[in-house]
């Protein structure tokens, strides 16, 4: 039912732009609870600039890339007793099997900060899927749009040995509107 999916480039270009996130993370091992307050930018990145080129040769990365993207944050989380701000940047290449699905590739990861190959896809309810498998866990994660400029966003965390939970989260990001 192809008919009432979006393709991964419309996806991304209702997604480009300035994002106030806010999100709360569950860690269900040691039963604790974060809430966490982040601005994000997300940018369309040259697919022939050195941080992509890079990322692709660090990788051996050879299939054609379709598209980049940078994501930028500055965050600060009620984890820290020092209420310290966070900043830092991935930037995030897809390589295409057709408009809809392709493999995702990080130059660091959701669940663990290394470079990662996910695996994406759309599905019909215009939400992007995206599937990664890290050295110890394994990560789900949803995005789908509320409105123009309302997006949520939901992942998983899985333990890879035995599938056990290890984390949820969930963010509700809202669209800087410059008038």
């Amino acid at each position: 039912m192809k008919k009432n999916l979006i393709t991964i480039k419309e996806f991304i270009g209702k997604s480009i732009g300035e994002w106030k996130s806010i999100r709360s993370t569950h860690t269900l091992a040691f039963q604790e609870f974060e809430n966490t307050n982040s601005t994000l930018k997300i940018t369309y990145q040259d697919i022939e600039s050195e941080d992509v080129l890079e990322i692709k040769n660090k990788l051996k990365v050879s299939k054609n890339i379709s598209f980049a993207i940078k994501i930028s944050w500055k965050s600060i989380s009620e984890w820290s007793t020092e209420n310290k701000s966070q900043e830092s940047n991935t930037i995030l290449i897809f390589v295409p099997k057709d408009a809809y699905t392709g493999t995702l590739i990080k130059d660091k990861g959701y669940a663990e900060q290394i470079p990662s190959f996910s695996h994406y896809y759309m599905d019909d309810y215009k939400t992007l899927n995206i599937q990664s498998e890290y050295n110890a866990t394994l990560s789900d994660e949803k995005i789908w749009f509320l409105s123009k400029n309302v997006r949520s966003r939901y992942s998983i965390i899985r333990n890879k040995i035995n599938n056990g939970i290890l984390q949820t989260s969930h963010a509700t990001e809202i669209r800087k509107i410059i008038i």
